[in-house]
Formats: structure tokens, C-alpha cells, sequence
């Protein structure tokens, strides 16, 4: 499926070391809007319906030791068939060499060929799960990102409420801080959330009556990480004077980010509560949660048993 986002082709030359063995004109700043990776084996046998030459074109031993066994003439009419397609690019897997045809007709038809050392399920599966990072939907949401625990906390909040307070003071306590002020979130799987910072505004944060400060620089590297998946939201709010706050947690709720559901809970804020222990002690029991332990089950499993017991001690006492 074609992404509204994009990634050119010389990132990925890059990023996985492919040696261009032919670049066809402006071939680095070809744009890629497609995680998917074809292995063209039907194709080279002349199969061409629900073709698409948008993928990367990925050649490994199999289909090389099918073309092995053609002519010359028949490999030459084959990788014509194929290269008179627009394709971004074809890659040959294992550091093998390319046939003389192949070369011929990326010559005639201008086209990109590339190797890698990598075998070919190792580089499809590797350039596919990049592709898929790079080219995720996302959006960006006012807020903060930090890890705590190893858990990914956004927290959201009304300016002012004391979002970038809290982070700093989670930050003094031994967590890391992803992202201040804007929060960009990429969906990476269908149940998985990412977030990191804008690169302008990466490392830094803004705090009212001091400014904005450079908190990798100020606290260390250890207090910074880049990105960080997004396991539960939390939302900072005022104090509202006879609201209904949930006090056991017994009630799930979530937040639907980008179609996926992310735990959520609501925190008051007012004078006097320490907003970094509740995030903390927050972050733990989601964690707890998801390896099937809930405190707030157990604890009321617990009273109903006192209840049961008590009323059935007073049923004996009474007969």
C-alpha cells in the first residue's frame, strides 16, 4: 500500500551499505512510498499482471540460478521485459555478480542496479521493516513523551497544567525525556505507537520563568533517549472541585491514537501532590497489567471474600 510519506533511495543505499553498481539519472533522490519488496521470479519468467514496479526488485540465488540456465538471448529478453518498467531499483542479494544482460539492459533502459552482501530473506526483511518506519502514519500531539521504567508515558494537558514540570522532575529521578512541547507519533504496527521529537527541538525543554534548556547537556546523555514506544497516556488536568475521579481503577479506558487503543488515565493536579511519585507508581502498574497482574482486581476479589465469609459466619451465628 503507497504511504502519504516517502523515503528517497540514497537513505537506504546508505543505510544498508549497497554498492551501486549503476545509478540511473538522479537515482539518490528517487522517492520510495512503498514498504513492500518484490523477489521479480514470476516475473522473469514473463508473468507481469498485478505487477508493481514502485517496490524495490530483489534478486537472490533462486532466481540467479534460474537465469543460469537460459541463453544469453533468452536472459537478455527476460531482463528487458523486466527493465523497460520504471522499477526504483533492482538489488542483487549475497555479493553476486550481475549477469552482462542485466547490465545491458539497465544501460538501455536507465535504470538502477545495486548489491548487498546480506542474504536475500535477511536484506527483504530488514528493508521492509525500515520502509515501514520511515514511511508510518504519524501525527504530532502537544505534549511530553518520557520513559519511565521502560514504559513510554505521554502526557497530555491544557499549557500550563505542569506537563514539562513533571518531566523535568521525572528526569532528576532517573527517567529519560523523549520529547518536549510537540510530540511526533508514528504507528509502526498495527497495535504498536511511536514517539520521538522533532529534530529542532530534540533534548530540549521549556520551562516557565526559566526558559528553554538543554536537558543532555545539563543532566546527561543518560537523561535523553531519541524515540520511545507510546504504552499509556496521561492526562494532566485541574483540579475540579466535586469531579468524579476513579479511586480503585477498576474501570480500563483508553485512547485511540492513529486507530490504535494506548491505556489512558486521568490525573488532578492541584498544590501539594507530587505529580513525578504518581507518574512513576502510574507507570509501574500498567506495566503490572499487561503481565496479568491488576491491583485494583485483586484488591476488591479480596473485600468480596471479606463479605462473603462475614456474611456467611452471621448465617451460622443467627441459625
Amino acid at each position: 500500500m503507497e504511504s502519504l510519506y516517502s523515503v528517497k533511495l540514497g537513505k537506504l543505499i546508505e543505510e544498508f551499505n549497497l554498492e551501486v553498481l549503476r545509478g540511473a539519472a538522479g537515482y539518490e533522490n528517487r522517492a520510495i512510498h512503498t514498504e513492500d519488496v518484490n523477489r521479480p521470479g514470476l516475473q522473469l519468467t514473463g508473468f507481469f499482471d498485478y505487477f508493481d514496479p514502485k517496490r524495490l526488485q530483489v534478486i537472490g540465488r533462486v532466481e540467479t540460478t534460474y537465469l543460469a540456465g537460459l541463453s544469453a538471448g533468452e536472459r537478455r529478453q527476460r531482463f528487458e521485459d523486466l527493465l523497460r518498467h520504471d522499477i526504483t531499483a533492482l538489488i542483487l542479494s549475497r555479493g553476486m555478480d550481475p549477469f552482462p544482460e542485466c547490465m545491458e539492459m539497465a544501460g538501455q533502459y536507465d535504470r538502477t542496479i545495486l548489491r548487498s552482501q546480506d542474504t536475500t530473506s535477511v536484506l527483504i526483511s530488514t528493508i521492509i521493516a525500515s520502509l515501514r518506519g520511515y514511511l508510518s502514519p504519524r501525527i504530532t500531539r502537544h505534549g511530553v513523551l518520557v520513559d519511565v521504567y521502560g514504559e513510554g508515558v505521554l502526557l497530555l494537558g491544557e499549557s500550563g497544567v505542569g506537563k514539562s514540570e513533571t518531566a523535568i522532575e521525572l528526569v532528576k529521578r532517573g527517567h529519560r525525556l523523549i520529547a518536549d512541547d510537540a510530540v511526533e507519533i508514528k504507528r509502526t504496527s498495527a497495535k504498536r505507537l511511536m514517539g520521538s521529537a522533532p529534530e529542532l527541538i530534540r533534548h530540549y525543554i521549556e520551562l516557565r520563568g526559566i526558559g528553554v534548556v538543554d536537558v543532555r547537556r545539563l543532566f546527561g546523555m543518560s537523561a535523553v533517549k531519541d524515540e520511545s514506544g507510546i504504552d499509556m497516556v496521561v492526562n494532566l488536568e485541574q483540579w475540579k472541585d466535586g469531579a468524579m475521579y476513579d479511586r480503585l481503577g477498576l474501570e480500563n479506558l483508553y485512547t485511540t491514537i492513529l486507530d490504535v487503543q494506548v491505556p489512558a488515565l486521568t490525573v488532578p493536579v492541584k498544590p501539594g501532590r507530587n505529580l513525578a511519585v504518581i507518574i512513576e507508581v502510574a507507570a509501574m502498574n500498567n506495566r503490572h497489567k499487561k503481565m496479568g497482574y491488576n491491583a485494583a482486581l485483586e484488591f476488591t476479589k479480596q473485600i468480596n471474600e471479606h463479605f462473603d465469609q462475614a456474611m456467611s459466619a452471621q448465617a451460622q451465628n443467627g441459625g
